[in-house]
């Protein structure tokens, strides 16, 4: 039962079922800019004093 059709067929019947892919995207509409949000410079720096106010642990409180 092997149909010297079967591949044009099947071709059709894809064709019909999906129709056409959808057209490319250019690479530009894929790709959006932002603008960067300014450094934080007292945010970046390490202060060790500052640390023990934010450092919260509770076997460190007790002394474990």
């Amino acid at each position: 039962m092997n149909h010297p059709n079967t591949h044009e067929q099947a071709a059709a019947i894809r064709k019909a079922r999906f129709g056409a892919l959808p057209e490319r995207v250019v690479f530009e509409d894929m790709v959006e800019e932002k603008a960067v949000l300014p450094t934080y410079p007292a945010a970046d720096t390490l202060d060790p004093d500052a640390l023990a106010i934010r450092f919260s642990c509770l076997a460190a409180d007790l002394g474990l």
